[in-house]
């Protein structure tokens, strides 16, 4: 029998081959490539004072919203500020009033395609609120927050109290038990949350101190000052971690069976069938044995 109906030629083989890789290059090097990085980037923010008050003026007649803030930066666009003093306008008989005055404050977001942080601090500064003018809300020697999200990592956030603190002219001390009330007759009241941090499996954010102000000096009902202030808060949310690359299948390891063509010669010393080199002696046996019951059948047929 012609060897060709078993073995395809060469040169088919090189024409089927050569269509299969075409047909599956394009799935195959998805498979097999390493993914690339989406190039997103997380998230950061920094604010070293943020106040939400509510300033009553002349007998609760006029009512001013106090919102100030100070060195307020955010990224993707990586920034960064260090205005040392916070201003409002016409709330002190139209004159520019002071929120905040400090030695250092500066607040900085940053971020990249693994990480995005903010952070922020804030030393030897002093608050006012209006109804005050020579009596600080609050004195802090320093103050600092960060806030850190990377990409496949836990995010992690801190938040400090550095030195002393002195609130309407008193010194106080914080416990990260609960917070601190301060209340001065004829003055008002102050209470100061100490050190929140919080954290999720993407984000993470730390406020260095929070303050709730009741303040109505002397009760003369001049300025009535209600609300929050907030000191050296920073957040963070992390990048899209990277999808895992995935490694092209390794060959296999077995050799490719051979085709032979019908009545081949089998090497010597092979045993793929579990057959031996008897094995043609034995058949040709069987042959003859059957033939010569064949005819002994159809003797003994004729002579009945």
């Amino acid at each position: 029998m012609n060897d060709n109906n078993f073995r395809m030629p060469a040169r088919r083989w090189a024409t089927v081959a050569a269509a299969t890789a075409l047909a599956a290059g394009p799935a195959a090097l998805a498979a097999a490539g390493p993914a690339h990085a989406t190039g997103e980037q997380g998230r950061a923010s920094a604010v070293v004072l943020r106040t939400g008050l509510d300033v009553s003026l002349l007998n609760k007649t006029v009512n001013v919203p106090l919102a100030v803030s100070l060195n307020e930066v955010q990224a993707p666009q990586s920034a960064e500020k260090t205005t040392l003093t916070a201003r409002l306008d016409g709330v002190d008989g139209g004159q520019p009033f002071s929120v905040l005055r400090a030695d250092v404050a500066s607040a900085k977001a940053t971020t990249t395609d693994t990480k995005a942080e903010g952070s922020t601090n804030l030393a030897h500064a002093e608050i006012h609120v209006p109804g005050l003018p020579l009596l600080s809300l609050v004195e802090i020697e320093g103050v600092t927050s960060k806030a850190t999200c990377e990409a496949g990592k836990a995010p992690t956030a801190s938040a400090n109290v550095l030195g002393s603190v002195t609130a309407l002219g008193k010194k106080v001390t914080l416990t990260a038990g609960g917070p601190t009330q301060v209340t001065v007759p004829g003055v008002g009241e102050v209470r100061l949350d100490l050190s929140k941090t919080e954290t999720t499996s993407r984000t993470a954010a730390a406020t260095a101190l929070e303050l709730t102000v009741s303040v109505n000096p002397l009760k003369l009902n001049v300025a009535e000052v209600t609300g929050t202030v907030t000191l050296a808060k920073a957040t963070c949310e992390a990048p899209p971690a990277p999808a895992p690359s995935r490694e092209p299948a390794a060959p296999s390891q077995e050799p490719a069976s051979e085709v032979k063509p019908q009545g081949a010669p089998a090497e010597a010393g092979l045993a793929e069938t579990g057959g031996s080199s008897t094995t043609p002696y034995l058949a040709a046996g069987a042959v003859a044995l059957l033939v010569a019951g064949g005819g002994a059948v159809v003797l003994a047929r004729r002579r009945g």
